[in-house]
């Protein structure tokens, strides 16, 4: 092996203990433990070669959050080929959304701003525009069918979101005794209802 090869691999191994240790911060202490002073401190690198690798605590947190909308673009993937009826698809949908977001509280957190300083999450994370072009796809095919062909696809879309992204909110920030099968039971009605008022 060659020496810019070596370095390259060894720049490769630096950059992956950067992101296990940040990782293992957010599941100790949440994602506001995340600092570029603890990272460095935790691998017993100075703070300069966290920099050569991450701009900032902001870069390490985007890494973050493309891997995780990449994950969820797949299980809504996963889900959606599992009929071609655009109910179902729906359906299936949602369900995987509920479960990537109460198997992945950390991403989810992240991936929404949830608890923490948030930005525009179109410009920080473009990898939404998958999740919200498999949504799209199946409303746009019901109001198709529909009685009311000219109903706002985009509304539409923002209605569906915001029924999973508010339940899952509710979810994460209350805490109460309120179970997850009943959590689960609302998310089920909810998407019926939504799915009836687009026939």
């Amino acid at each position: 092996m060659g020496i810019a090869e070596r370095r390259l691999r060894q720049k490769e191994e630096v950059r992956s203990r950067i992101l296990a240790t940040a990782w293992q911060m957010v599941k100790d202490d949440g994602w506001q433990s995340v600092s570029i002073r603890k990272i460095a401190d935790a691998i017993e690198y100075s703070v300069p070669v966290i920099y050569d690798h991450f701009e900032s605590k902001e870069a390490i947190l985007m890494e973050f959050g493309k891997e995780a909308f990449r994950l969820l673009s797949k299980k809504i993937q996963q889900a959606k080929e599992k009929s071609k009826k655009p109910a179902e698809q729906l359906k299936a949908i949602a369900d995987a959304y509920w479960h990537f977001a109460v198997k992945n509280k950390q991403y989810y957190q992240l991936m929404f701003g949830l608890g923490m300083q948030g930005c525009e999450i179109d410009k920080c994370f473009p990898e939404r525009s998958e999740f919200r072009k498999q949504v799209m796809q199946p409303i746009t095919q019901m109001i198709e069918k529909s009685k009311d062909p000219s109903s706002n696809v985009c509304l539409k879309y923002h209605t569906f979101w915001s029924i999973l992204h508010g339940l899952i909110s509710i979810k994460f920030m209350d805490n109460s005794d309120i179970s997850d099968e009943l959590n689960k039971m609302v998310l089920d009605d909810a998407i019926e209802g939504f799915i009836k008022n687009l026939s």
